[in-house]
């Protein structure tokens, strides 16, 4: 599988804008992560850089809102899976003042506004929407994996890669993705706090069995994130 340089990037910069840690497993899913980065992007990546690199990207418009469109979809399919909780540890991950589909939905409003028409979702989200959701229902460390993969990305490289997305074609307009209600950082721990105490009641398989889905995460992630360029 190729690891994109946008998604690796994403997770390493998520990771670097938050200096409290909480120890535990969560350092163990960051360590996993930061491997899968290419080189030049970090000196603990272990990959060599492939394809061009995303501050050389030029996005779309209509790539931009398949981009929006397909992440909608995949956060409105995460938000269902923690509401119906399947697994009782993922009731600790609701209302974490993460989620994103809200926000996104009123971006995808203000585009309409301005004359785009919305497009359906396509391969990428469609996707990952289905394999997520069937992998939530049979095995939580995989899923909690992706939700923590997901939602810690977005955090910091994908507010890096919004703005940058924005200043080409949106005349620097800042979407509501890329805020939060609250102190973010302070939201980012609370979710770390959270990843430990879920995990403290693994075994060591089941941790090594998380830290293993972790490449299909940023290949997912990154399908996504490279609509923006179609």
């Amino acid at each position: 599988m190729v690891v994109t340089a946008a998604t690796a990037t994403a997770t390493a910069t998520a990771e670097r804008s938050n200096k409290r840690c909480t120890g535990g497993f969560v350092d163990e899913m960051r360590s996993v992560a930061m491997k899968l980065h290419s080189k030049d992007q970090s000196k603990e990546g272990e990959k060599e850089t492939q394809g061009k690199p995303w501050p050389k990207w030029e996005p779309t418009i209509d790539g931009y809102l398949k981009f929006l469109v397909d992440s909608k979809l995949v956060y409105d399919t995460l938000d269902k899976i923690l509401d119906k909780a399947d697994f009782p540890e993922y009731a600790e991950f609701r209302n974490t003042g993460l989620e994103r589909a809200g926000k996104l939905a009123k971006d995808l409003k203000w585009f309409e506004e301005q004359g785009h028409v919305i497009p359906e979702p396509v391969a990428p989200g469609l996707d990952y929407s289905v394999y997520v959701e069937e992998l939530s229902k049979k095995d939580p460390h995989a899923f909690i994996c992706h939700f923590y993969n997901t939602y810690f990305a977005h955090t910091a490289g994908g507010r890096m890669i919004g703005k940058k997305v924005a200043a080409k074609i949106l005349n620097g307009k800042e979407l509501e993705f890329y805020k939060w209600d609250g102190d973010l950082s302070q939201l980012l721990q609370n979710v770390r706090e959270k990843l430990n105490m879920v995990a403290e009641n693994w075994t060591r398989d089941e941790k090594n069995h998380c830290l293993q889905e972790t490449e299909k995460s940023f290949k997912f992630n990154g399908d996504i994130l490279h609509l923006i360029l179609v």
